[in-house]
């Protein structure tokens, strides 16, 4: 008997590989085009550095005119979670990173290379191992687990590698008759590769991120089909990413060690290897030390923690492509209106050792995003934000939409716009003091600065009502008189002449400004209180001022 009668009895019924080679046709793409994946386990929630190696796979098949595409592998089944698949589709949807090929919901897919899900391509991955055993390549192993334990206590006592290889490989020494006669008597049986390896012997190798990196050899007979008829992630990824056209596979280093068994599975099956590209992961900073940004300590490392603050999906994007390449924020710099498609990511510009999760960072950029969006746009998103998230946000601001518009356009579109709002969540903090029923609600407590005399307050406030405030004004005009009013009072028209004299004055029109500020908002720092004003109104306005004495 020979390896086709072994192959023959394990499955006799899959189809030839030649089918598949046929089926899936290799991709007719311009030169340089590069195909990538995102391919996650539907196991938990979608992690912050999933979401960078998609945004980073998506990037450079996007750049170079290529194919990115959705591969779910949920071989692992008990470790599955419910809608775990719509969880990671609808993660990326959220960020606006559109797979051209893959998964559209839980059993859907578009494209011509699908399934696009594991678990359902079972027989091409069995035509695949049917095709490694004929060639000499895979064996069936009849080994229980109580004697692969056992296996295992015996190498960690001698002191040596643990695994299935070598003369620990007991079951590839079994004779092709004897094993036949095994799987006919209805042994249970797993498959594993028959490595052609010596650990003795090097692989070089060039990671298009870590550069050149050696690796002994794998001489591992590694477990490629279970006992339930599924692949393992090792095996099922070679097959599908020779079948699907991959040219790049860009993923967690964590696997950056798994290279010499992948490229040696490549080699027994006969296929051309991708290229690899292995991403160093978000590091956070702690105690003064990094560390790996964790799932189970840090909130931001879910991607739905993003949706919950209410940060959007372009300043997320952004940051993401910020830390993957350190000449993007110089980029921006030089180009502060153009798109990120614009930016030319480069894989050999990565971090090695990790980019380092900065949520400051992440939020300046936020604000200088959503400094960029129009009033109508702003309303929109946070309409949409607060609907999931805070009713009364979304109250105030369906009952004054017109009036709320006219708030959020205060410094919009202008050469500096304002920068107060980092996400959604702090649209309620920013504006609230803006509509009069929750400003007075909140009791208008007011903190005043230099100006601290009650009476002075309340003379100021007082003159300015009386013989100053006109809603009628320009801004220089409204300006001026502020200065005026400065004048009267003993306080420095201009913030220069206080400093070369500050003996001469009580103060400068800095003070003067800051004084009546407080008075209108209870708050120290505002947007333009010129345009405040006027979308308060002259009514509230001259209300607002009135409070502010009567309060003292």
């Amino acid at each position: 008997m020979d390896y086709k009668d072994l192959a023959n009895t394990i499955f006799p019924n899959v189809k030839d590989i030649s089918f598949y080679e046929e089926k899936y046709n290799k991709r007719e793409l311009e030169q340089g085009a590069i195909v990538t994946r995102f391919a996650p386990s539907p196991t938990g929630f979608v992690h912050i550095g999933g979401l960078y190696q998609a945004s980073i796979a998506k990037k450079v098949a996007k750049q170079s005119n290529g194919v990115f595409f959705l591969r779910i592998e949920d071989t692992d089944q008990k470790r599955e979670v419910e809608n775990g698949v719509v969880g990671i589709i609808e993660a990326l949807k959220e960020f606006y990173i559109q797979a051209d090929e893959g998964m559209i919901d839980e059993e859907n897919y578009k494209g011509n290379y699908g399934p696009y899900k594991q678990s359902v391509r079972k027989e091409i991955y069995q035509a695949y191992a049917k095709y490694l055993i004929e060639r000499g390549y895979a064996y069936p192993c009849f080994c229980t687990a109580d004697e692969l334990n056992d296996m295992r206590q015996k190498q960690e006592v001698a002191k040596i590698r643990t695994g299935y290889y070598g003369v620990w490989a007991k079951c590839r020494k079994i004779p092709v008759n004897e094993a036949i006669e095994k799987i006919k008597a209805g042994d249970e049986f797993i498959l594993r590769l028959k490595s052609p390896g010596n650990p003795e012997k090097k692989i070089k190798h060039h990671d298009l991120i870590k550069g050149n990196v050696d690796f002994p050899e794998n001489d591992q007979d590694i477990v490629i089909i279970k006992s339930d008829g599924l692949p393992t992630y090792h095996f099922a990824h070679a097959v599908d990413d020779h079948l699907m056209g991959t040219t790049c596979v860009i993923r967690g280093d964590e696997w950056l060690s798994s290279i010499p068994l992948h490229l040696q599975l490549f080699y027994c099956l006969g296929f051309k290897a991708p290229k690899y590209a292995h991403i160093a992961p978000i590091m956070k900073e702690e105690d003064g030390a990094k560390r790996k940004l964790s799932k189970r300590k840090d909130p931001e490392a879910a991607v739905s923690y993003y949706a919950q603050q209410g940060i959007p999906h372009e300043a997320v994007n952004e940051y993401l492509l910020n830390i993957a390449n350190s000449n993007f924020e110089q980029w921006r710099k030089q180009n502060p209106d153009a798109k990120v498609d614009e930016f030319e990511l480069q894989l050999n510009k990565m971090s090695v050792s990790g980019a380092l999760f900065d949520m400051v960072k992440l939020l300046d950029i936020s604000k200088r995003v959503i400094s960029k969006y129009t009033a109508q746009k702003v309303y929109d998103e946070t309409i949409l934000w607060a609907k999931k998230y805070d009713n009364d946000l979304c109250k105030l601001l369906e009952e004054n939409k017109e009036y709320t518009l006219k708030v959020l356009g205060i410094e919009r579109g202008n050469v500096k716009p304002r920068r107060d709002i980092a996400k959604w969540s702090d649209v309620k903090e920013n504006i609230e003091y803006m509509y009069d029923d929750e400003f007075y609600k909140n009791n208008a407590k007011y903190e005043f600065q230099n100006i601290n005399d009650k009476q002075e307050i309340r003379d100021i406030i007082k003159s300015y009502i009386e013989k100053y405030y006109n809603s009628e004004d320009d801004k220089q005009t409204w300006f001026n008189k502020i200065k005026e009013l400065a004048d009267e009072k003993g306080y420095a028209k201009e913030v220069k002449e206080y400093k070369q004299a500050p003996e001469k004055y009580k103060g400068h029109v800095g003070d003067i400004s800051t004084l009546i500020r407080i008075a209108l908002t209870a708050r120290q720092n505002t947007p333009d209180m010129y345009e405040i004003m006027n979308v308060l109104g002259k009514e509230s306005v001259i209300k607002r001022l009135q409070h502010a004495i009567e309060s003292l």
